[in-house]
């Protein structure tokens, strides 16, 4: 195997077992030195265990993602003991899956604290530390229930979504520290999608088949502001688009030109990737000056 991250050292998130277990052993097994974070001490233990068993080079700390403190004492014992942050994976995360009918605002808020607000406590942590070292790779885990959708996944969907706007905007404010952030939706079989597949489609999504995307995104030539969707050994991107747009005009029926021009302003012929937020206000202020 082909060690291209050694030297390098990686935080890994919920790492006690799913697709954090595999992250770490993957990265380990690419040279670089792993931290196991989950807030089960034992079961981050067994996967640093693993690590070490393999060769490898691994430390643990137990910690929920959500406890400040507890996380800014992780990225101190890092600094302490191996001098530098190369890599976060934010992959910590829960389900509370029912219908929004259903949901309480603790099952929501609940949700949202650890995939959201944990992924920005542990970004927030190592953001110093990687701006000054002018070098970082920070992978959110976001997921197609957050892109596209899933029935009884509205707290989730929605905390997934929101790591898409927080990587944009990191994007941006750490390129010019050499820090580079994107996002991973992965299609595994963890304990979170038990019962929800067959058999057959559970072995083919199996979490070692997803780690290989991270590779990538974590490299000294990693893109940055990508989602990258893995499973099953597939990858591609998701992107999150904008249509060219009709100009309706500022008139009393402006809101009846919406209807009357619905099919061109929804059409996906000439739709961009747009480099940052303000290409929507720049194309319409540009639509209006042409009208």
């Amino acid at each position: 195997m082909t060690v291209v991250l050694e030297g390098r050292t990686a935080i890994i998130t919920g790492a006690g077992g799913g697709l954090g277990r595999t992250h770490a052993l993957y990265l380990a097994g690419k040279g670089a030195r792993v931290l196991v974070n989950d807030v089960s001490a034992d079961a981050a233990g067994r996967v640093a265990r693993e690590i070490v068993d393999r060769g490898g080079m691994a430390s643990v700390f137990a910690a929920s993602v959500t406890d400040e403190d507890a996380v800014g004492e992780m990225v101190a014992a890092i600094l302490r003991d191996w001098g530098r942050i190369d890599i976060l994976i934010n992959n910590a995360g829960i389900l509370r899956d029912k219908s929004f009918a259903k949901m309480t605002i603790a099952d929501f808020r609940n949700v949202v604290d650890v995939h959201l607000i944990g992924a920005a406590i542990c970004t927030k942590a190592v953001w110093e530390p990687m701006r000054g070292q002018a070098y970082g790779r920070i992978v959110m885990t976001t997921s197609s229930s957050g892109l596209y959708g899933n029935f009884g996944q509205a707290n989730y969907g929605a905390a997934k979504m929101a790591l898409v706007g927080l990587m944009q905007t990191l994007g941006i404010e750490g390129e010019k520290y050499g820090i580079r952030v994107n996002c991973l939706a992965p299609t595994a079989a963890t304990q979170m999608t038990e019962g929800v597949l067959d058999e057959e489609s559970l072995t083919m999504l199996a979490p070692d088949r997803v780690s290989p995307a991270l590779l990538r995104l974590v490299a000294d030539d990693a893109p940055t502001r990508t989602i990258v969707c893995a499973g099953a050994g597939n990858v591609a991107t998701a992107n999150v688009t904008l249509t060219t747009g009709h100009y309706i005009g500022v008139g009393t029926d402006a809101g009846e030109q919406v209807s009357a021009h619905w099919s061109q302003i929804t059409d996906r012929a000439g739709e961009i990737v747009p480099a940052y937020g303000f290409v929507q206000a720049e194309r319409e202020v540009a639509a209006a000056r042409k009208a």
